[in-house]
Parts: C-alpha cells; structure tokens; sequence
C-alpha cells in the first residue's frame, strides 16, 4: 500500500522510508584527533587529489579540479555564516560528522557524488570533533548525533535528517533543492492558474505534486516524479506545490480538498480530470497513463 500522510496526524518529521545505516552516534568531543586520524579528513583530501590528479600539470587544470571538488569544509562559525550568506536562496545542505562515526565516513562519498551532480545546491561539511570552533558551532546549531544533515536557504534552517541513507539523502536533496529539473515549481493559487491557462488549449496533460515540506512520502516519490518529467517532456506537464509553504497555497489545498499527501491532480484542458493520492511509483505511472489514454491492467 503506498504510504501518504494527512493534515490530522501530520507531524513535522517522518519516519524515515529506508532503514538507517544504523543507530547515529552521539556526539562526543572528549578528542580532538588530528587531521591524520580523521576518516572523512582522508577522504576529503583524497577526493580532491584523485580530481587534480587527472587534470593536467598545468595551474589552470589544477585550478579547474579544484573547483570541481563542491564539497566545501568549514572550520568555525564565522565561515559557516558566510557561506549560508553566500548562498543567498540555493539550497545548503551540511553534513555535521566525526571522526569516530563509522557512519559519518560511509555517507560522505554519497555526498561527494551529489555534490557533483546537483550543481544549483552547495554542500558544507562539518567535523564536530575537529576544533572548539567546530564543536561551538554543533552547540550553537544543537547538533547531538552524527552523521546529521541539515537544510537550509535564505539562511533558515528548513529540514534536518539524522542516520539516512543515500537514497533518502539523494531524495531530500532533490526535494528541497530542485530547480534544475522539468518539473515547474508553483508557489501560489495565481501559478497554477496560469499554468493551467498556458496549458488549455494544447492538449498536454498536467501533472500536478501537491506536498508539504516535511512529508516523508512526499520526499520518497519526488526522484520518479523527476525522472518522469524528463522521459515525458513534450506530452505531459509536470508541476509541485507545498501546500505548507504560504497562505495562499494552503487555500489551494483547502479548496481542491486534499487532505492527504501527497496528492496528484491531473489537469487537461483547463479541468481536473482526477487524482491519485499515495506515493506508490507504480500506480502514479498507471494513473498517468490512463489519464493519458493508454489501457493499464491492474
């Protein structure tokens, strides 16, 4: 059964859909191990080397490789509120780790590769355990367990995970950072109404995600929703809408009745033709199709 929450029983964190690494580790700062001892300091430093490596001998290639490493390491608080500063509204998404974490040393490399793919997103890491500048900040952001990740844009934190996987921070990721996919982003009743006007006439079909920012199934599908708007780019429309993310959305949801999420409306020309409420990737595709007119068996 495709798993959904409802406003009723709606509460801030979801339990996570993959299974943890395993329990997160506290966060203990009775060491401060140099940068040799340091697991995720190794493989910061190798990443970076493997990456100029295969870049010439000349300083534009080690330049260039540099700059290909995204993941940037901060040291104190002072960095760290210049590089949310620096960001402005691109998502930030910071990894607090030690180096006594087993776990904090498995989900780096994932980190490494997003950071890679998802170039509208900045990523910081921070080792607690590495200073008293990075343990006052941990403080200052109440971080106890590691590895944790958190969420942030225009300086606000807006999500925060702890013991994930890499396919659940891959989904987070997209989920609050996407502005690099085909999927158009709504952010008032005014949007969808324009949407579905520049839409009336041409026969697509709209695909519309209506969500809330802290909805663990809404998280869990995005990534298909995603990879769905690329392979059917010129016949379907697809668009999302956090419901949670100002008034005038929240009326949307009140006047379309969802009161479950994630719901998906499907709109052709200019009427709401139905919905499917769930997460299940399977069904959202058949609902599609069918809403497309292509027979699906059950």
């Amino acid at each position: 059964m495709a798993s959904m929450a409802t406003f009723t029983n709606f509460l801030p964190k979801q339990t996570p859909y993959l299974p943890p690494i395993s329990k997160p580790a506290p966060l203990s700062f009775s060491h401060l191990p140099t940068p040799k001892e340091n697991p995720i300091h190794k493989l910061y430093t190798a990443s970076r080397r493997a990456i100029v490596a295969k870049s010439s001998a000349a300083a534009a290639g080690v330049e260039k490789a540099s700059r290909d490493e995204r993941v940037q390491k901060v040291h104190n608080i002072a960095e760290f509120d210049e590089a949310l500063k620096k960001a402005k509204n691109r998502l930030v998404v910071v990894e607090y780790a030690a180096s006594d974490s087993e776990n904090s040393t498995q989900i780096y490399p994932f980190m490494v590769q997003l950071s890679r793919s998802c170039g509208d997103v900045d990523f910081l890491l921070v080792m607690g355990d590495e200073s008293e500048a990075t343990r006052a900040l941990c403080q200052r952001e109440k971080i106890e367990q590691v590895p944790h990740f958190s969420f942030y844009k225009g300086m606000e934190k807006i999500h925060e995970e702890e013991a994930i996987g890499p396919e659940q921070l891959e989904g987070d990721v997209l989920y609050y950072g996407d502005s690099h996919s085909a999927v158009v982003q709504l952010h008032s009743r005014e949007d969808v109404e324009q949407l579905i006007a520049d839409h009336k006439t041409d026969g697509k079909l709209i695909v519309l995600d209506v969500g809330l920012k802290h909805c663990g199934p809404c998280v869990k599908v995005y990534p298909t929703v995603i990879k769905l708007s690329r392979s059917m780019e010129g016949t379907v429309v697809f668009a999302r809408m956090n419901g949670d993310e100002n008034d005038s959305c929240m009326q949307f949801l009140s006047d379309m009745e969802v009161v479950e999420v994630p719901t998906f409306l499907f709109i052709r020309d200019g009427v709401i033709a139905g919905r499917y409420v769930g997460s299940g990737k399977g069904e959202l595709i058949g609902e599609i199709l069918r809403y497309q007119g292509v027979r699906v068996t059950y």
